[in-house]
């Protein structure tokens, strides 16, 4: 007997010729891949030490919340500096001013002193580094000088100007310039031979060598020891404004120890470091553009 087959047929729903297709066009695509590396490559480098430090906050919170604790926590430092931290441009004449104008009168001082520093030291350096007579006389004189601590020369220069202003300037200037010449010297001693043999055969002058072969093939060098200056500036400088008194950010921190202010001292320091590093960060650019990322940063 034969029993009727049941045969099912399964319809398959083809694309209509009318139908679109979602698409991302390939510089979009192109666009977001670029900006979730450049996204990892902050996230590297921030949440480490966002991490660190918010550990370290966390240490200290608890450390000096403890009865006894000689230094304030956080929170209380957060609650003491917050007038400071809101309003840093308030002036209520004398030298009762807010941390913008501290931190600027600082600035101020290190941005002559150490452009003077600058400006001598790479002379200087390539004196010593291009003339053997010149490093034979003055590198001596130089090692000893640079050994001698920024303080010891405050009373000097205190005695010379009799100003403060002018006083913390020189400091700078003679803290900043010894790193200078010493990187230069080394940066103009290391020319290579064919540099120099490449100009003698080009017939350059003295001008013409030193800025198309000397300070190009020196500016690593040169570099490096300005971000020695610069934080040696900055370290001279608080530490000459606790002694020569008048508005200045070292000023600030030592009138704050003598009213007992710690809090302000540690917000202080923070402004410091910070702007320390802002400093270096600057000098660290530059090298990266003059020097075409031959700098070491």
């Amino acid at each position: 007997m034969n029993m009727p087959v049941r045969t099912t047929e399964t319809a398959i729903a083809l694309p209509s010729p009318t139908a679109k297709v979602l698409t991302i066009p390939a510089k979009q695509v192109s666009l977001l891949s670029r900006l979730r590396i450049h996204a990892q490559a902050i996230a590297v480098r921030v949440i480490p030490p966002v991490l660190v430090i918010a550990l370290l906050l966390v240490v200290w919170q608890v450390l000096c919340s403890k009865p006894g604790a000689s230094l304030p926590p956080p929170s209380k430092v957060l609650s003491d500096t917050w007038e400071l931290i809101v309003d840093p441009f308030f002036d209520r004449g004398g030298l009762d001013k807010g941390l913008f104008w501290h931190m600027s009168a600082s600035l101020q001082r290190v941005a002559f002193g150490y452009a003077l520093a600058a400006f001598a030291g790479v002379a200087l350096g390539t004196l010593v580094g291009q003339s053997t007579w010149a490093m034979r006389g003055l590198d001596p004189i130089f090692q000893v000088l640079r050994t001698v601590p920024p303080l010891a020369w405050l009373p000097l220069s205190l005695a010379a100007f009799r100003n403060g202003q002018p006083s913390a300037i020189f400091v700078i200037f003679i803290t900043a310039i010894w790193p200078i010449i010493i990187n230069t010297a080394v940066g103009i001693r290391n020319i290579p031979q064919d540099y120099r043999n490449v100009a003698q055969v080009l017939r350059l002058n003295h001008l013409e060598f030193f800025f198309k072969i000397m300070v190009p093939a020196a500016a690593p060098y040169i570099f490096t020891g300005l971000r020695i200056g610069i934080g040696l500036s900055w370290l001279a400088i608080v530490a000459a404004e606790m002694l020569i008194g008048g508005v200045g950010i070292g000023f600030f921190i030592w009138d704050a120890w003598n009213s007992s202010r710690i809090s302000e001292i540690i917000l202080a320091l923070v402004y410091v470091g910070l702007v320390g590093f802002v400093l270096d960060r600057i000098v660290a650019a530059a090298a990266t553009i003059v020097t075409r990322g031959t700098a070491a940063n």
